[in-house]
Order: C-alpha cells, then structure tokens, then sequence
C-alpha cells in the first residue's frame, strides 16, 4: 500500500503542526462529494495477498531492505520513506500478526479474501480502538454516508469522533486520509 496522503495541507510534515484550510493537490474530489468516507483503525497494516500475509515495511531511502521486501512504490524524494511488505512468519517479532491471522480466518471455511487490513489489538498501538483480541480488519470498511466536506465541518466532526480518524476511497482507487491530530487534538 502507497503512502496516503493527507486531505488538508500542515505548516510542514511535523506532527504537531495543525492543518490549515488548504487541500493537498490531487485530494479535491474529497470536499466536491466524491468517494466514501471509511474508519482509519490505529494499529499496523497488512497486506493478505493469495492467501499469504505480508507486513508492512518501511525501508529508508539509501538502505538495503531485507530480503523478500516487495515495494508498495519508489522511494520519497523528499522524506526517504520507501514503504513496501515483507512475508508475515512464524518468528516471534510476528506473533500478533498471526494471532490476528487466527482470530479473523480460523473458521472462515473460503479462501481468505486478497487486500488491505489492519491488524488491531491489546499488544498494537495501545489498542486505542479497544479490541479484545488481536485481529485483522480489512480496509475500507465502517464507512460513514454522511461525512461532512468542508474543512470546518470535518474539524468539528473529528473533535469529538471516537477514533483515529477517516480514510477516504474514491471509485478509482485513489485514496486521502485525515486524523484526529491533523487538528492538533488528541488521540
């Protein structure tokens, strides 16, 4: 999966630097109405791809990645951010990965569906999200009809939302985020 960029633009790419009412080129489509706004889950992603689950890896511009790294896009010219996947295995660094695994798909009698998701869970990210157990929720799901689309009533909107933020997909696959934080509130 690409780097999703952010739907407003910040002073620059800190953290902690609040958005201002200026799209990011090429995410206009968000505030004239198109695609659907979707529930950003805060945990790790993951890519299931013909039944084989990969991690995702962010490997600095200028290094040599691991072996079996598959990148997602080239390298960032500007931050060195190179992300890509590497094959989820039985090594202990990937324990959650694969209770997720288990806790999705142990009874799910069909092929495991290819795409996106997010691994969640007590052990990732402080389990803001307040999963139970860890598991795999696939992206672009929970989605929210009736998002607002101007900048102020997002901002209002995100204040008192009970997540990380939003995902917006349009139909031609192209995609744009916005976070809590992006307003400088806490998550």
């Amino acid at each position: 999966m690409k780097k999703i960029p952010t739907l407003f633009k910040r002073e620059n790419s800190l953290p902690n630097n609040p958005a201002k009412n200026e799209v990011t080129p090429g995410c206009e489509w968000v505030l004239e109405g198109a695609g659907i706004a979707t529930h950003k889950w805060d945990g790790t992603c993951c890519l299931i791809k013909e039944g084989v689950l990969f991690k995702r890896y962010d490997a600095k511009q200028g290094k040599t990645p691991p072996d079996g790294f598959i990148p997602a896009q080239d390298p960032d010219p500007i931050t060195g951010h190179w992300p890509g996947w590497l094959k989820v295995t039985a090594a202990k660094e990937d324990k959650y990965f694969m209770e997720g695994w288990r806790n999705s798909f142990a009874t799910l009698g069909n092929p495991v569906p290819d795409g996106t998701y997010e691994l969640i869970g007590p052990k990732i990210n402080n389990n803001k999200d307040g999963a139970t157990e860890h598991i795999l929720v696939p992206h672009g799901k929970n989605d929210y009809p009736e998002f607002p689309r101007t900048f102020e009533t997002i901002k209002d909107f995100l204040e008192s939302f009970k997540g990380e933020g939003v995902v917006f997909h349009h139909p031609d696959g192209r995609m744009c985020k916005i976070k809590r934080r992006d307003f400088g509130f806490k998550w």
